[in-house]
């Protein structure tokens, strides 16, 4: 996609946290942080009221349990539609606990799918409220730090909400790729300084979301200090012309 138009989204109620979010994260906080003993730095700049986005990297599964209780405020976060749809009590299980920590279901894919994926955000926000999002799309399997998709540019200059950067550190260890049970292993989140998108451009503009991701990607390695992969987290195009297709055209991701 080369071009997102920055229209009015379709009306639709924002997906709003419920009283057992608050009676999770009440619980879990406390819990959490006495085994992990996380290191939190920076919350500070996290403000308490109004649309913020929480632009992270993304190393393992856990980071979407990680943020919400290290974050100062509430926030709420995508997550792929079936852990939202299973049957019988296990489907309620995972229901009851995503829906628990602020997670919004959404159709994982390109094209449209990302689109309603951002407009989910976009309806987050509007209504005042803290969104997380992974601007490199999906986690990273060898640590290093991927290239961002412009998703998280639009959201900040279609709806006005300020970025704040996280660098998460060692979630990987706490549950590693094909691990099912959790580990208490040390880690560290770092929210850095705020940031203001809205000198790059308009929404409208693909220089000015192809400029506004990269100066988040830049605060994110920042924090994490991760390796930096120099292209984004996909399987790279396949066959000569694809490939010189892409670098003459290249497609923005979002």
């Amino acid at each position: 996609m080369t071009e997102i138009e920055a229209e009015a989204v379709p009306a639709a109620p924002a997906v709003q946290q419920g009283p057992l979010y608050r009676v999770v994260r009440g619980v879990l906080r406390p819990v959490v942080r006495t085994v992990y003993r996380p290191t939190i730095t920076g919350a500070e700049h996290v403000p308490m009221r109004g649309p913020v986005i929480l632009a992270s990297n993304h190393l393992s599964f856990v980071d979407s349990i990680v943020i919400p209780l290290a974050s100062p405020r509430p926030v709420q976060f995508l997550a792929k539609s079936h852990y939202f749809t299973g049957t019988g009590v296990k489907g309620a299980i995972s229901r009851t606990f995503f829906g628990a920590i602020g997670a919004v279901s959404v159709e994982r894919g390109a094209g449209a799918q990302a689109q309603e994926a951002l407009d989910q955000g976009r309806r987050i926000l509007d209504a005042g409220n803290a969104f997380a999002i992974y601007p490199e799309g999906t986690r990273s399997l060898d640590g290093r730090l991927y290239r961002g998709r412009t998703g998280v540019a639009w959201l900040a200059l279609t709806t006005g909400a300020i970025v704040v950067p996280v660098g998460l550190i060692g979630t990987e260890e706490i549950q590693p790729v094909g691990s099912k049970l959790p580990r208490v292993r040390p880690v560290t989140v770092r929210f850095g300084e705020s940031l203001d998108l809205s000198r790059h451009g308009t929404a409208t503009s693909g220089r000015a979301r192809r400029a506004a991701t990269d100066e988040v990607m830049g605060a994110i390695h920042a924090l994490s200090g991760q390796e930096l992969a120099g292209r984004y987290n996909e399987t790279p195009p396949q066959g000569t012309f694809a490939k010189i297709a892409d670098r003459v055209v290249p497609r923005e991701r979002i």
